[in-house]
């Protein structure tokens, strides 16, 4: 999932929890979200685009789920990159676990992304009445060879989701954090860390059926943001956001 830059947003909302259950569900979700990293780090990320559309579709079945999200960043002309993830589960058993499979990349006004397989176990669970749901997912990745400068290696990584509605349901939590081993220039490996806390307010309890949220989330990552300006390896860049579901 290696990004330089952009934004990676999971849906916690559904998680992949949902695949357990024995009916069809399905939820789906654009976010707008405008990004202030640029203004925090205007000499490490000068070229942060501000403007981020995210759309996120979870689908369960009776043997699994279907998660996706494609992540279009923009800047005042252009149109600067698109990147997806999409996995899909199968369940084992009764007790949450499912094997998981997932690949992950994109376009850019440079070219692509580096792209990479992913292949492991995953643990779901919720509460009784599903307003808490969490995911842990430890798998072999694979991220292949691109550009000349680029190799393919192995990795693993460990990813955690959750989600959590509370205040009667006007407020929801959620995010995920990816922790892998990547690579640097040198082809050297280092500990890459990304988290991606959400937090909405969800309109529809003001409303009912305005289905939007206002909200905010925090990228914390540590040596993902490509920065070529000084030694600084740690960001924080926050998000004002806007989400619609389906």
């Amino acid at each position: 999932m290696k990004k330089n830059f952009l934004p990676t947003l999971k849906c916690a909302l559904t998680a992949a929890v949902l695949a357990a259950m024995s009916f069809t569900a399905k939820a789906q979700d654009v976010q707008l979200h405008y990004d202030l990293g640029r203004n925090i780090y205007s000499d490490h990320e000068a070229g942060r685009p501000k403007v981020t559309v995210t759309f996120e579709n979870f689908s369960a079945d009776q043997w699994g789920s279907w998660f996706y999200f494609v992540d279009v960043d923009f800047s005042r002309k252009f149109t600067e990159s698109a990147y997806t993830e999409v996995s899909r589960e199968m369940n084992i058993g009764q007790k949450g676990f499912a094997a998981h499979i997932e690949y992950d990349g994109g376009l850019n006004t440079s070219g692509s992304y580096q792209q990479s397989a992913l292949l492991g176990g995953a643990w779901n669970g919720h509460n009784a009445d599903f307003s808490t749901t969490y995911s842990v997912q430890l798998m072999y990745k694979r991220v292949f060879k691109s550009y000349g400068w680029t190799s393919a290696y192995n990795s693993l990584q460990l990813t955690g989701v959750w989600n959590t509605a509370f205040c009667d349901k006007s407020l929801t939590f959620s995010g995920f954090f990816d922790l892998w081993r990547g690579e640097k220039a040198n082809h050297h490996g280092q500990c890459v860390f990304l988290a991606e806390p959400q937090l909405w307010y969800n309109l529809n309890t003001v409303r009912e059926g305005l289905n939007l949220s206002i909200g905010t989330e925090w990228e914390i990552s540590n040596n993902f943001v490509y920065n070529t300006f000084d030694d600084q390896t740690f960001f924080f860049n926050p998000t004002l956001a806007l989400k619609w579901s389906f």
